[in-house]
């Protein structure tokens, strides 16, 4: 008999394959994006809330399900599947309610009538949700509980797979993606909180950007005049790439892996190594605009920008935590980094440009949490009884980043920073002019401990098998459609085409491809505004 464990990712799916008696990991499969349009959490809640929360079900289920047959075992010895991901991806995956997610106060909610909606522990059949894409008959789904309904099995995986819930001293930890998942611990207390960062965390949302997986370049490193690139191999480990010259664009030493994209660690690392080596002067300016990694993997000015915008929101979402908790920027002990950007990145040039906090004395590296827990759960059911205890006991106080004045403050002036070049001292400047703390001053001696050297660290014995092309395609009428194409060019990703079916014209949209909310430039571009993201539907 078999066991799966499931996370849902805000950039992508992983899941793997687990021998029930001997407890091994068989085979590990990922998707290279996720299936609903956006480039993060909360464009995915507005295609569900525009669209209809049955096709965002369904686009779920049926990626799920392709996912699930990449396992090539017999359905019926498939007794459970443990899923984890945050409460927006856990409610679309159930097909259950997610309109308290999406509207904030409670006269609002009420008017809805969406209060207090139950995200405790399910389990259920898995043929409740699968019947007709992948039947399990003897199958069970086990969904962990939420802490509270904004804070779910996501952040209590990063609290319960690292060290910190057995921490005294004051502690923060961090799942790094499109959305960065946060608590701070100083005592019993904790406070949880995220920072919507965008795609750019996670390699999306750039040129030439790509998530963590096969030839994704998740670091770059002086060697002699030149940058060595660390790129990850088919079983998912860091390994040695090409040495290139970046300024000129010249590859001066092949390697046997060859480089697709850049993940956002590679982005990461580079910015901090054009600082640090003086390529960048002033931010965002790069020498001619670009840095040259590759063939067609060039760094540019605007994904600097990007970049920018996702670091600075994880930093400014970091110094709101410990200000509004009254704890002093210099009494934090220990950081905890997790998911596939925390596995990854170099924590000293994280440190550099400030997407770990460069003032804390413990910086401790893991890998998926999320991924972990649900491992656990799909192993020894009996790990849920504990896991939900745990999850009554935590007493979570939530910041809401979006109403926070301490986070709009900081969060202007890292984007005067990163789009303008605002100087160190200006940005203080800034700081005290709002009545805030100054930033202290950097550590130089720091404890650097890494738990794991890859994301998913036991990839299974039949290795990773990427899904790179979900496959899944929307459909909407665009009936006053005059077949301009302008759409067509003006789509950033290549996600749509325009196709006419006797005389009737409709828009195709790669579902994994399209932005969604974070870009609409389709429906801004059409002259005949015609083109409605609330009509698609699976085709």
């Amino acid at each position: 008999m078999y066991v799966i464990s499931l996370d849902l990712g805000t950039s992508g799916f992983r899941s793997q394959l687990i021998d029930l008696e001997k407890k091994d990991t068989i085979k590990t499969v990922v998707t290279m994006g996720h299936p609903l349009p956006g480039g993060n959490v909360m464009d995915h809640l507005d295609f569900a809330i525009n669209t209809g929360v049955d096709v965002a079900h369904g686009i779920i289920i049926e990626t799920v399900g392709v996912m699930l047959q990449k396992f090539d075992v017999d359905p019926d010895k498939i007794e459970r599947i443990a899923v984890c991901g945050n409460p927006i991806q856990l409610s679309l995956f159930q097909n259950i309610e997610i309109r308290d997610l999406a509207y904030a106060g409670k006269s609002k909610q009420a008017s809805l009538g969406v209060e207090n909606v139950n995200r405790d522990a399910r389990i259920f059949a898995a043929n409740e949700i699968f019947k007709g894409i992948f039947e399990m008959g003897n199958c069970e789904i086990i969904i962990p509980p939420a802490i509270k309904h904004e804070i779910g099995a996501d952040a209590l995986a990063m609290m319960l797979e690292t060290d910190f819930m057995a921490q005294k001293e004051p502690c923060l930890v961090t799942d790094y993606g499109t959305n960065a998942e946060m608590a701070l611990k100083i005592g019993d207390k904790i406070i949880t909180a995220s920072a919507a960062a965008g795609p750019a965390i996670e390699g999306q949302g750039i040129s030439c950007g790509m998530l963590a997986g096969p030839g994704a370049i998740s670091d770059v490193n002086v060697e002699g005049d030149y940058w060595r690139l660390t790129v990850i191999d088919s079983s998912m480990n860091p390994a040695k790439g090409p040495l290139v010259d970046p300024v000129m664009g010249n590859e001066i030493e092949g390697s046997d892996i060859v480089p697709k994209g850049i993940t956002g660690t590679g982005v990461i690392s580079t910015i901090a190594l054009a600082l640090k080596e003086g390529l960048i002067e002033k931010l965002p300016e790069l020498p001619n605009g670009r840095l040259v990694l590759g063939p067609g993997i060039t760094i540019t000015d605007k994904d600097v920008e990007e970049a920018g915008k996702a670091i600075g929101a994880i930093r400014a979402a970091h110094m709101t935590l410990i200000v509004d908790s009254g704890l002093k920027y210099e009494d934090l002990k220990y950081s905890y980094m997790s998911g596939a950007t925390g596995t990854y990145v170099d924590a000293n040039k994280a440190r550099r440009i400030g997407s770990v906090p460069d003032f804390c004395e413990n910086i401790i590296q893991f890998g998926n949490t999320s991924l972990g827990l649900a491992r656990k759960i799909a192993l020894d059911r009996a790990k849920l009884d504990e896991v939900i205890k745990i999850a009554q006991k935590i007493k979570a106080d939530h910041l809401m980043m979006a109403s926070s004045e301490t986070f709009k403050n900081i969060y202007m002036c890292e984007l005067a920073s990163w789009q303008n070049g605002m100087p160190t001292e200006m940005y203080a400047q800034m700081l005290e002019m709002y009545n805030l703390p100054v930033y202290p001053k950097t550590l130089t001696d720091v404890n650097i401990e890494k738990k794991v050297v890859r994301d998913i660290d036991d990839v299974g014995y039949l290795g990773l098998d990427v899904v790179a092309d979900i496959g899944i395609t929307l459909e909407a009428p665009v009936v006053k459609c005059t077949l301009c194409h302008k759409c067509e060019k003006e789509c950033p990703e290549d996600a749509l085409v325009i196709v006419d079916k006797d005389g009737e014209r409709f828009v195709n949209i790669d579902s994994q491809q399209c932005l969604g909310t974070s870009c609409r430039r389709c429906v801004v571009v059409c002259p005949e505004q015609t083109m409605n993201h609330s009509l698609l539907r699976v085709k």
